[in-house]
């Protein structure tokens, strides 16, 4: 393939680098397999005699290689794919010695491979590395086990701030408390030095021994965490600190909202909140708009003067299914409400024909919808003249204006249906679920705004005048 000029001129260009690596950088040829072979089958060195071996233990060939030379016949062997026979031969170190290396370099990596012994210079063989180079290597063998030590140490307070704490991985270590720290500490100080420790996490001891003091003595909230636990559940993990901190007092525990925040927290009980897009029904304008009479107020004096209505939609594996209520602006209490599975005008048209039947004569509510078509309709338009109710509509395409129904569909699916499998669930099953909630949503839901009450809690408190 190459013709003996070139094999010529590549074995001077090796003989005088001493480097495959090299002599192909600057040729351009060989393979190194090719060079390998050439270099092989030179049996006669330029003055007429073999070569001779190298003698172990010399000045040219230590006992004890350098790293170079180490990692060098490991890369050649078991990277570029050498013979290993071969490769033994020419740096004169038996191939027992490269497996050995190999196996010092997969286990321990380059620190493996360094030698790492304290020679005293008396006993130094002529021949040897000095005294100096030798404490050097030391030295640079014990300055990467402290890096290698620190590193680790920093991986193992991470690992710790995550199992332990339950902190996201990428939190400030400056940003723990004094208490986590020690925390942290305590789980880590049989493989570290507390010293090493209290520097990484810039605690100072003191303050080290006063959290431990801390930590040591008994949880005097030991039956209030549990408690807070019972009610988190109970409530389908529904509620946040301000609520249950309301349903402790109502069962007579007085207990700071600090401290119902902090055992929350401490207990991970977190209300998880999800968004999606809105399903949206608008269909351009079929009949003409009605002027918007609720106007962003959505407050009321008394029940059934103002209603608040709209339609959500619910996708599960099963399908879709759609909820249609009536929202009182008065105490956000459902008036009723209908399901079905499809957004069509039966489904809006009986949901006020049943709201309109809980109406005295004397009630007559504004009913404030968006501009959706089922608001258009004429049976729509219909029930609502017959009962000498009052439309009111949201402006084109401003959500706020229906911002409190939006709002109880809001806080209707973060709390049951967002992060929840619904898979194999079926359509009816979904629809009995949806109907146990809206139910507890009237009875037993509390509010702040109600004096930590549910809307009919509330209205039965306020008695039959009302």
């Amino acid at each position: 393939m190459y013709s003996q000029e070139k094999k010529a001129v590549a074995l001077k260009v090796f003989h005088q680098t001493d480097s495959v690596s090299e002599t192909i950088r600057i040729l351009g040829y060989p393979t190194r397999k090719q060079l390998y072979n050439w270099i092989a089958s030179e049996n006669i060195s330029p003055k007429g005699r073999k070569p001779l071996p190298r003698i172990a233990n010399s000045p040219e060939h230590p006992r004890n290689p350098s790293l170079a030379v180490k990692l060098d016949a490991i890369k050649r062997c078991f990277e570029y794919g050498e013979s290993i026979k071969y490769v033994s031969e020419d740096i004169g170190y038996s191939r027992a010695s490269i497996y050995q290396w190999r196996k010092r370099y997969l286990k321990e990596g380059t620190l493996g491979l360094m030698n790492n012994k304290n020679i005293p210079p008396g006993k130094l063989k002529e021949g040897t590395a000095s005294a100096e180079s030798i404490a050097v290597s030391s030295h640079e063998v014990e300055k990467l086990k402290a890096q290698m030590l620190e590193m680790q140490m920093e991986i193992d307070i991470l690992k710790e701030t995550i199992n332990v704490l339950k902190k996201d991985p990428g939190i400030n270590q400056a940003a723990l408390s004094n208490r986590e720290k020690a925390v942290i500490i305590d789980a880590l100080k049989t493989e570290y030095s507390l010293p090493h420790l209290l520097k990484k996490l810039h605690l100072s001891k003191s303050s080290y021994y006063y959290q431990e003091k801390g930590i040591s003595q008994p949880d005097k909230y030991f039956s209030l965490r549990i408690h807070i636990k019972e009610l988190f559940a109970k409530n389908k993990n529904r509620y946040g600190y301000r609520r249950i901190h309301a349903l402790l007092k109502r069962e007579g525990i007085i207990v700071s909202e600090k401290i119902v925040r902090r055992i929350m927290q401490e207990e991970n009980l977190m209300v998880k909140v999800k968004k999606t897009a809105k399903y949206n029904s608008y269909a351009g304008e079929v009949t003409p708009a009605v002027p918007n009479k609720i106007d962003c107020n959505f407050s009321a004096e008394r029940p059934n003067s103002k209603w608040l209505t709209d339609i959500t939609e619910f996708a599960i594996l099963a399908g879709k299914v759609y909820l249609s209520p009536i929202v009182d602006c008065f105490d956000g209490l459902l008036v009723t409400w209908k399901i079905s599975l499809s957004p069509d005008a039966t489904l809006v048209n009986t949901m006020l024909d049943e709201a309109i039947s809980q109406l005295s004569p004397e009630e007559k509510p504004i009913v404030h919808s968006d501009r959706d078509v089922h608001y258009r309709w004429p049976g729509w338009i219909e029930r609502m003249n017959k009962a000498g109710l009052t439309r009111s509509m949201s402006n084109k395409g401003c959500s706020p204006d229906n911002s409190a129904c939006e709002g109880v569909f809001g806080r209707l699916k973060n709390e049951m249906f967002y992060n929840t499998d619904w898979s194999g669930i079926s359509i009816s099953d979904f629809i009995e679920i949806l109907n146990n909630y809206l139910v507890w949503y009237n009875e037993s839901r509390i509010k702040k705004s109600l004096g930590y009450m549910s809307p009919m809690e509330y209205r039965r408190s306020l008695g039959p005048a009302v």
